[in-house]
C-alpha cells in the first residue's frame, strides 16, 4: 500500500428532517441555552451541505452518512405509549414531552460520535476496524447506535476490509462517546500511528478527581476497551484525562477543547489534566516529531473556547505539507479568539497556513461545530473502491441531496411540532428516498432493518 493512496475521508452526518432545539445535552451549554428556539431544518442540512461541497471542490475526499430515523415511534412504545402514530405521538406531547423531544432529535448529525475508527495501518489484520459509541449519557443519543451500525456496516460492508464491533455495554462504566474523544496522530496518513484517547473519568479506581458541575461522558475503561476490540497495543495508544475545570465550563468532549491531525496537535492550556504528562508519552510513543500548538488561558479563555467552538474545527493536510483549519462563523465574532487565530495560530512555527470560515450556525445552536459533523475515516484507494452504495460526495450526489433537501424539510421548526402526525410521515418519506439515492437498501426499523 502507498503512502499515496491513503487520505482521511471524512464523513459528514446529513442533518435530518426533525432538527430542533429541545436543549437536550445537560453540559453543552449551547444546546442548553438556545433550548426552546425555533429551527431551520431545511437551512441546516443545506448549510452542513455547504460545508462538505466546499471541502470537496478544495480536493478533500469527502463522504455523506444518513440521519437516524426520527421520530423513533419504537421507542415511544418501548414506554407504553399505544394506538396509532397520532395517537402516540399525542399522548406523548401531553404526558411525557421531554420524551417526545427526545425521540425527536436529530443527534446523529454529529458523526463524531457515531463510532471510534482505527486504519487498517494501525491493525494487526489489515483491516479498518469500527466501534459503534453506545452513548449512554443521554437518552436521545442512546437511541442511536443500533442504526449507526447497521449504516456503518452497510457502507463498510466487504469483510476482506473492514472489521465491525459490537457497541459496549451501556452501562456508566463503559460509557462511550465515540471519535469526539480520540485522535490519531501520525506523519502523513499514510504512516502508522498512535491514538491518544481522552476520557473525563475513571470507573474503577482512580483518585477521584472528576468534573463537579458537569457530567464526564467518556470513561478511561471504555477507551481501553475500544483499544483492545481493535487490536492496538501498549505502544500504539496513550491515555490522558480531560481537564475537570474544561468539563464543568462545557466541554462535554475533547474535540471542544483540542483536535489534532497528523502530527499537529492543537490544544486548550486545560484540555488536559496533566499537560506535559500527555504530551511527553506522545512523543515516546510517535515516529514522527510532535507538533504541539497550544493556546494559552490568557489567549482565549474556557468561555470563548465553548462560545466560539475554536477547537472544534476541522484541521485537514494539504499536499503541500501546510494544513487547513475550517472554523465556525463564530470565531470571528469573538475578538479574542479571531486575533488569537491570526496571531497565534496562522503567524505561528506550525504547519496551519490557512484558515477557512463556514457558517454551521442551525449545528452550532445545538452544540455542534465543524469538527462535531464529520467521521473520520482514513482508507486506502483499495478501501474506497470496497465501500458500498453511493456515498463519497460529488457534484452529481451534491445536487440530488439538495434537491431531496428542498422537496422534504421544513423551513420553521418549533418544539410543539413535534407532534405533528405529519411531520413523522414526511420524514419517513424523505428517508425512505434517501436509502435508495444512497444506494444502502434497508436501514431503517420502518424499512424492516433490525426486526
Amino acid at each position: 500500500m502507498s503512502q499515496r493512496d491513503v487520505v482521511e475521508v471524512n464523513f459528514d452526518g446529513l442533518v435530518g428532517p426533525t432538527h430542533n432545539y429541545s436543549g437536550l445535552a445537560h453540559g453543552n451549554v449551547a444546546s442548553m441555552s438556545h433550548g426552546g428556539l425555533v429551527s431551520n431544518p431545511r437551512e441546516a442540512a443545506l448549510q452542513g451541505l455547504a460545508k462538505m461541497k466546499a471541502l470537496k471542490d478544495a480536493g478533500y475526499v469527502q463522504g455523506v452518512l444518513p440521519p437516524q430515523q426520527r421520530p423513533d415511534l419504537g421507542a415511544l412504545r418501548s414506554l407504553g405509549f399505544a394506538g396509532d402514530n397520532g395517537q402516540v405521538l399525542a399522548q406523548a406531547a401531553s404526558q411525557a414531552p421531554q420524551l417526545l423531544r427526545a425521540v425527536c432529535s436529530a443527534s446523529s448529525m454529529w458523526t463524531a460520535n457515531a463510532g471510534t475508527v482505527t486504519p487498517s495501518l494501525d491493525a494487526a489484520d489489515g483491516r479498518v476496524h469500527f466501534t459503534p459509541a453506545n452513548l449512554q449519557s443521554s437518552f436521545h443519543r442512546f437511541l442511536e447506535p443500533e442504526t449507526t451500525g447497521r449504516v456503518l456496516a452497510a457502507i463498510f460492508a466487504d469483510p476482506a476490509h473492514f472489521a465491525h464491533h459490537p457497541v459496549l455495554p451501556a452501562t456508566p462504566a463503559f460509557s462511550d462517546e465515540g471519535a469526539a474523544n480520540h485522535t490519531r496522530l501520525c506523519g502523513e496518513h499514510g504512516e502508522p500511528g498512535v491514538h491518544l484517547f481522552v476520557y473525563g473519568r475513571q470507573a474503577f479506581g482512580g483518585d477521584g478527581v472528576e468534573p463537579r458541575r458537569f457530567p464526564a461522558r467518556q470513561t478511561l475503561e471504555a477507551s481501553q476497551a475500544i483499544a483492545r476490540q481493535h487490536g492496538l497495543g501498549e505502544h500504539q495508544v496513550v491515555y490522558a484525562q480531560q481537564h475537570p475545570d474544561a468539563i464543568d465550563a462545557g466541554v462535554f468532549h475533547n474535540d471542544v477543547i483540542a483536535v489534532g491531525n497528523g502530527s499537529v496537535l492543537l490544544y486548550h492550556e486545560l484540555a488536559f489534566r496533566d499537560e506535559e504528562a500527555t504530551l511527553d508519552a506522545l512523543r515516546e510513543k510517535m515516529s514522527t516529531p510532535l507538533i504541539p500548538v497550544r493556546v494559552p488561558l490568557e489567549a482565549v479563555s474556557l468561555e470563548d473556547a465553548v462560545a466560539s467552538y475554536l477547537f472544534n474545527s476541522q484541521l485537514l493536510s494539504n499536499d503541500d505539507g501546510s494544513m487547513t483549519l475550517v472554523v465556525p462563523g463564530e470565531c470571528q465574532e469573538r475578538e479574542a479568539v479571531w486575533r488569537c487565530i491570526q496571531d497565534h495560530l496562522l503567524a505561528g512555527n506550525n504547519p496551519i497556513g490557512e484558515v477557512v470560515v463556514k457558517d454551521v450556525k442551525q449545528s452550532m445552536r445545538n452544540g455542534g461545530g465543524p469538527a462535531c459533523l464529520r467521521l473520520r475515516v482514513v482508507l486506502s484507494q483499495a478501501e474506497r473502491e470496497a465501500l458500498s452504495g453511493r456515498v463519497l460526495l460529488d457534484d452529481a450526489l451534491y445536487a440530488d441531496l439538495v434537491a431531496w433537501v428542498e422537496r422534504h424539510y421544513r423551513e420553521r421548526l418549533a418544539p410543539e411540532d413535534l407532534a405533528d402526525p405529519r411531520l413523522a410521515e414526511e420524514t419517513l418519506a424523505a428517508l425512505d428516498e434517501l436509502t435508495s439515492l444512497l444506494a444502502l437498501g434497508p436501514v431503517y426499523p420502518f424499512q424492516g432493518a433490525g426486526n
